[in-house]
């Protein structure tokens, strides 16, 4: 299990292939990218900064990682989330788990994204035309989340 927080881009294929390399017992690899979108609320985005707290952060995220593992048949997990100033098209996370099945693939990386869009200790601001503004939850991503706490 990695978790990385950083600044700088990320590889996906790179990514990917380190986490599945020699392991035979690796059936399924799910993932998911998550971008910078140039649009939020109807609002243009011109660039986005998030902020966390380092130890905080990873902690927490390794700490879902090892939920997940305890959920589904999951071999290794990878997080990579970044941080500072990012524009639209940018990527922000990638999250990737290998199992020897595609559904705790799925499952476990759905869990672990769900996670990082509720309650993970992540801040981020955009600049808009109006102006900075803290992004705040959605209702969607908590209804999306809420559903794994009844799960077990």
């Amino acid at each position: 299990m990695t978790v990385r927080i950083q600044t700088a881009d990320f590889d996906v294929t790179a990514e990917i292939a380190a986490l599945r390399r020699g392991n035979p017992k690796v059936g399924a690899v799910a993932s998911f990218i998550g971008v910078v979108r140039d649009v939020n609320e109807g609002d243009a985005v011109s660039g986005m900064t998030l902020e966390h707290y380092p130890g905080m952060t990873e902690k927490a995220i390794e700490d879902v990682i090892s939920q997940a593992r305890s959920r589904w048949n999951v071999l290794d997990a990878l997080v990579v989330h970044r941080v500072g100033t990012l524009k639209p098209s940018d990527q922000i996370v990638l999250v990737v788990v290998t199992s020897g099945h595609r559904g705790d693939a799925f499952a476990a990386c759905e869990y672990i994204m769900d996670y990082l869009k509720t309650g993970a200790p992540f801040w981020k601001k955009e600049q808009t035309g109006q102006g900075a503004r803290w992004v705040e939850a959605r209702v969607s991503d908590d209804i999306a989340a809420e559903r794994w706490r009844f799960k077990g």
